[in-house]
């Protein structure tokens, strides 16, 4: 901006990231073109932005984006003043019409000045004067029904979903149904995921969205964001149905994380490109010829039917399927493991391995809870190697970097979401295993969020108030492809206002979740992380101490047995000694004078921190925890 201001131009400031396909195809077209960079660098200052790395930045300037233009998407294109006003904008632009655009800037910027600078006065002054979304009540049981019927007016009973093509995730939505017990809309629309294209029936793991309504085609990449979000709700989805599919699909996106998107130092990279060779989805779509060369004629044929490779994408190839259980499971694990063998001597899309926080938050969060649910150790183990990496690296000070690479902390700080999301998977990591050194260090994240965050009317910005200024303070509560910093921020306070009996935590979370009920009647698809935070708040949330021995089975059965209840939000405080002595540490508050029976390893069910007698089993535990009958 200083250098614009020597030169006396403007910026153009492209906003990206690394895993956009169409990004890629405007870098290629344009920014490696001689003659488009001559008339970049001879006009502007340019500024490429990785959303990921500054999702301020990408706030800000999307909101003049789509101001201007009724729309928005990546690549961004953003002329701006040297102030940082944007005056003009659009998304991609194809190599000829971003030239006449490039000239066209020019030209108005040295002929008529006054206009370009007052256009970028009054986008500024219109976003900064924009009402916030208004705030109601806390949700009570009439919000949730309200949201329940929002989502069923869009809800497509087809295909499952929600609305048509493309079609995202509803990581946040299935999760609130899943805690208010609805079975229709989250069982169709999770088994429709599970068995289109959308999932990598071969790896595992999700790809970012369906360019269809039918989850047939994928847009290709794969984020972490998407893969931990959904590996938790297929995780509950198990947990409450027994449903094999569910199991099936949380272990085998479990292990693509740890396989493919592990980094040495024990974080999770952010993304894996669509493309490879310079096309989209080349790495994952097969011909009935290609499935013929790897498995033989009589394999390839029955590979090509049970994967439904039809020519659904583009030159003859399929993106694979698996829309039926074969009957054959023992020859359908031979075929798919020996096509996973033939995929790996393909060129690999690239990865994005950056480590962002709030997505490894969430990735913690997801793992440490499968892990003990799915009674997978290594993948607790997993969420705690992820925890070691931001404790040590991007921790310091108190405050919380965004990004790191390569063990090396970025210099961007860290956003809402970062706080919030990871103060809630480092809850779900004590709860996991007991070590308080994880309780401790979310309550120090959900601190600064308490002090540095708050917009003084029971919400939270999305930048701390000593952050970088920019032209407008980013504000919004509503979900994108991650849970809002506003909802995760509610659900991480009032997880930890169970565990610690703190008045103050639980009012900051229920005033967070007041836009719930302005979002919920119209708008529920966009506050489902809200309304699942509100389900929890509704219920309690169950608070479950567990203490004994970690060495006797018995107290791992009740601590696996809390975990196994789909209690909404419920936290589980684990010890083996009802006041721990470590170094520096406060012993839980929700363990303070809980106590072995008799000897035996025991489970107290508390809400509000009024607790029922302890029990010593799993069943009395069960039985303890059961929820009213769901919906249906």
């Amino acid at each position: 901006m200083r250098e614009a201001e020597r030169r006396d131009v403007p910026l153009l400031i492209s906003v990206g990231y690394s895993s956009c396909h169409w990004c890629h195809v405007m870098a290629h077209e344009s920014f490696e073109d001689p003659a488009t960079a001559e008339l970049m660098n001879a006009h502007f200052v340019n500024i490429k932005v990785d959303r990921e790395e500054r999702p301020d930045v990408d706030a800000v300037y999307m909101s003049a984006t789509q101001a201007m233009t009724q729309h928005g998407g990546w690549p961004m294109t953003v002329f701006a003043t040297p102030e940082g006003h944007p005056f003009y904008c659009g998304t991609y632009f194809p190599r000829p019409q971003f030239q006449r655009v490039l000239v066209g800037v020019h030209q108005a910027w040295q002929g008529d000045r006054a206009a370009v600078v007052e256009q970028g006065e009054k986008v500024v002054e219109a976003l900064t004067t924009q009402s916030t979304l208004p705030s109601g009540p806390p949700p009570g049981a009439e919000a949730l029904e309200t949201g329940l019927r929002s989502l069923r007016q869009g809800f497509d009973s087809v295909n499952g979903g929600f609305g048509g093509a493309p079609k995202f995730p509803p990581s946040m939505v299935l999760e609130f149904l899943l805690r208010v017990g609805e079975s229709e809309m989250s069982g169709r629309t999770l088994e429709a995921m599970a068995r289109g294209g959308m999932y990598d029936q071969l790896a595992g793991g999700f790809a970012r969205y369906s360019v269809d309504a039918g989850w047939v085609v994928p847009h290709f990449e794969k984020m972490l964001y998407d893969n931990a979000l959904l590996l938790r709700v297929y995780t509950h989805w198990w947990r409450g149905s027994r449903e094999p599919l569910a199991r099936r699909v949380a272990l085998e996106t479990a292990d693509w994380l740890l396989r493919e998107m592990r980094t040495p130092e024990g974080g999770f990279a952010s993304a894996l490109d669509a493309d490879s060779e310079g096309e989209e989805g080349r790495f994952y779509v097969w011909t009935p010829e290609q499935l013929t060369d790897v498995l033989g004629p009589a394999d390839g044929a029955w590979a090509a039917e049970v994967f439904e490779v039809t020519g659904t994408f583009e030159h003859g190839t399929s993106v694979l399927q698996l829309l039926r259980d074969p009957a054959d499971a023992e020859r359908y694990a031979l075929v798919r493991e020996r096509l996973l063998t033939a995929r790996e001597q393909r060129v690999r899309p690239g990865r994005d391995d950056k480590v962002v926080a709030a997505w490894t938050g969430l990735a913690i969060a997801a793992l440490a809870e499968t892990g003990v649910v799915l009674d997978r150790p290594d993948l607790v183990a997993a969420a705690r190697a992820a925890a070691v990496l931001l404790e040590e690296v991007h921790v310091s000070g108190g405050r919380l970097a965004r990004t790191s690479r390569d063990g090396r902390v970025g210099a961007n700080a860290g956003v809402l979401e970062d706080y919030a999301d990871l103060a809630e998977g480092l809850i779900a990591l004590y709860g996991a295993t007991g070590e308080s050194r994880w309780f401790e260090l979310a309550g120090e994240l959900l601190e600064v969020v308490l002090e540095r965050f708050t917009d003084g009317s029971g919400g939270f910005y999305d930048t701390a108030d000593d952050a970088e200024r920019l032209f407008q303070r980013p504000q919004d509560p509503t979900d994108n492809a991650v849970p809002s910093g506003q909802f995760a921020a509610a659900g991480a306070l009032l997880s930890y206002a169970a565990l610690t009996g703190s008045a103050r935590h639980r009012e900051a979370a229920y005033a967070a979740l007041g836009t719930v009920s302005v979002l919920a009647p119209g708008h529920a698809r966009f506050a489902g992380w809200g309304l699942a935070v509100a389900a929890a708040a509704l219920d309690g949330p169950a608070e479950v101490a567990v203490v004994g021995p970690a060495s006797d089975p018995r107290t791992r059965a009740l601590h696996r047995e809390a975990l196994l209840s789909i209690s909404p939000g419920l936290v589980v405080a684990l010890s083996e000694d009802p006041a721990p002595a470590r170094e520096g540490s406060t012993p839980v508050p929700l363990l303070e004078g809980r106590t072995p029976v008799d000897g035996a390893p025991a489970a107290y069910v508390c809400r509000n921190f009024a607790c029922r007698l302890p029990v010593t089993t799993p069943e009395a535990l069960r039985a303890e925890l059961t929820p009213e009958s769901p919906r249906n």
